[in-house]
């Protein structure tokens, strides 16, 4: 079975992590065809919302670190970057269901997101400084707008993990379920949305971003020039041996 399901129902475009043994951490390819799937939902005019999920036990576990080891990103046509491309830029409105962990790109990803549901047991963390690595998908920008920069520099500089109550009071989610109810409330938002004129939503979002977009758009390149240099460093590779090692990582 693919570890990326996609689905379009009543002008819904339903994309699902599915790669449960791995706590749906992804890879190379997945990043491909979730950009593909948006771009697809983008183009398809019988698509007018699409909505991201996982499993109500978990989001997104981030990126497959032996997967990354061997073929990260080298350059900005990498699957990776596709990805953050398509999805801070996708023109249509775009939910998320969220449930257990989302770390890394499983929360960075949710700062595009127009509407985000939360189950109670949703936990985010942005670990990258503990791996050796810089911020990505724009956070080091978004972060500190949407939490302010004490909470964002706990998040992104301490990796500390906050949970779905926090991320409700900062604005990263607009309410908290219990799990088995996330994936339902985001289809049913979704569903409403899909109802509304088109022209009308994107416009609205586009709006609403003007400004942003290109402040975005050019923090994700640096992020992504740094991200790909420091992932070959020493540090990274010394976080990443560790923990595929299961081991204390060694001093810097």
């Amino acid at each position: 079975m693919s570890d990326i399901l996609t689905d379009i129902d009543q002008g819904v475009m339903t994309i699902t992590l599915n790669r449960l043994d791995k706590k749906n951490s992804i890879t190379t390819a997945m990043y491909a065809a979730v950009a593909d799937a948006l771009s697809a939902a983008q183009a398809d005019p019988a698509v007018r919302v699409a909505v991201l999920q996982g499993h109500e036990t978990v989001f997104c576990a981030g990126n497959d670190l032996a997967d990354f080891l061997n073929a990260g990103p080298v350059g900005p046509d990498a699957p990776v970057f596709r990805f953050l491309q398509v999805l801070s830029t996708f023109p249509k409105p775009l939910v998320a269901a969220v449930c257990g962990p989302a770390v890394g790109v499983g929360t960075t990803a949710l700062f595009h997101c127009d509407l985000v549901y939360a189950g109670d047991n949703a936990a985010f963390s942005m670990p990258f400084v503990n791996l050796g690595l810089c911020p990505e998908a724009g956070s080091s920008y978004l972060a500190p707008r949407l939490m302010g920069f004490a909470r964002a520099a706990e998040a992104l500089l301490l990796g500390e993990p906050f949970l779905a109550e926090a991320a409700l009071e900062m604005g990263l989610v607009n309410r908290i379920v219990p799990p088995a109810e996330a994936a339902a409330l985001a289809q049913r938002q979704a569903r409403k949305l899909a109802t509304k004129p088109l022209a009308s939503l994107i416009e609205t979002k586009r709006l609403m971003k003007r400004g942003q977009a290109e402040v975005v758009a050019e923090r994700m390149r640096e992020e992504g020039a740094s991200f790909a240099r420091m992932l070959g460093e020493p540090a990274a590779r010394e976080a990443f041996a560790s923990f595929l090692g299961k081991r204390r990582p060694k001093a810097a």
